[in-house]
């Protein structure tokens, strides 16, 4: 388990509201050009760091061009953003930046923080690099071939292995995708693949594809996986978020996965922008104490914003909302 972090942000749920998911009333927290040079920040990761928070956030110029940036607060609201990207070395201390990066994750597992993004390797796929103090950042082999995306972290080893989910892509938009499951012993070898969810289930928002978004939660009965859904009307692609549960020991498993969405695209900072109807998390801020939830969401490729749960309420709409699961994997693996 985590930390408590009492100093998280937070909202109350209005009174008589029966919501899964509520947000922030002063989104979006970060708005259009932020930083000089910068047209847009979101889909970006937050994480508690010596007392303050610090974020690694999906910036793109005026050209288009994505790449990570630091930024720093002290009450994960209001963010300074670094006015130049992150640099990233290899293991011998040479330059090694991609040719782009986007939609970051950032965990903690044991003393190390690890960014995972996706990065161009001839395609996209999942790019990994690690730090102990945000100053030094050692960028590690490609995780996987192309094409992947949505590389996601377990915030802690399970087996003495190390865990990422991910999904399988292609070189475009991707108008397919399941949830997969890997291991590694030395984050260089990843192996015993499983599948984990497929897209679909019985909610249309799901049918076209699903991907992980932040670190799985660990709570007494497994893990709590936030994830997005997608679906696609006759004006696009419409991004969504849902909510499961994966066995504690075996994360391949799924045991609750709640058949409706929990939060989707509705207020204008969500629905107008770069790439419209898109909510898409990607990080999450937890006090165990409290049971208090801050999720981090890009909004219509455009803007950061915050939204507030309790782990109670996201564990118990899971488990009533619970829907058949395809569990071929556990057949054919």
């Amino acid at each position: 388990m985590a930390l408590n972090l009492k100093n998280i942000p937070w909202e109350d749920r209005l009174e008589g509201s029966d919501q899964v998911i509520w947000r922030y009333s002063k989104n979006p927290i970060i708005k259009r050009n932020p930083v000089k040079g910068v047209a847009r920040i979101f889909n970006s990761a937050v994480i508690p760091y010596k007392g303050s928070y610090i974020g690694v956030f999906r910036a793109e110029t005026t050209e288009t061009l994505p790449h990570l940036r630091l930024g720093y607060s002290k009450d994960a609201i209001s963010w300074e953003i670094d006015s130049k990207p992150i640099e990233f070395i290899d293991e011998e201390g040479k330059t090694y930046n991609p040719n782009y990066a986007y939609d970051p994750r950032l965990v903690l597992i044991d003393d190390t923080y690890y960014i995972i993004w996706c990065t161009d390797f001839f395609g996209p796929t999942i790019g990994l690099a690690k730090t102990k103090d945000f100053k030094t950042f050692i960028r590690l082999e490609n995780s996987f071939l192309p094409f992947n995306r949505n590389g996601v972290l377990f915030p802690k080893k399970i087996n003495d292995e190390f865990l990422m989910l991910s999904r399988v892509s292609d070189n475009g938009h991707t108008p397919f995708g399941d949830i997969f499951l890997s291991s590694s012993k030395d984050l260089t070898y990843w192996g015993k693949h499983r599948h984990v969810m497929s897209k679909g289930g019985k909610g249309w928002w799901q049918g076209l594809k699903i991907g992980g978004g932040p670190a799985p939660i660990e709570i007494d009965i497994g893990w709590l996986l936030i994830y997005h859904g997608v679906t696609q009307t006759c004006n696009g692609y419409v991004y969504s978020m849902g909510v499961a549960i994966l066995d504690k020991d075996e994360p391949s498993k799924v045991l609750y996965r709640a058949k409706d969405y929990i939060l989707t695209p509705e207020k204008d900072y969500e629905t107008t922008g770069f790439v419209p109807n898109v909510v898409f998390p990607c990080s999450v801020l937890v006090d165990y104490e409290t049971n208090r939830v801050a999720i981090y969401y890009g909004a219509a490729d455009t803007y950061v914003a915050v939204a507030f749960s309790t782990l109670d309420i996201l564990t118990e709409f899971a488990i009533k909302n619970n829907e058949l699961v395809n569990r071929d994997h556990e057949l054919e693996k």
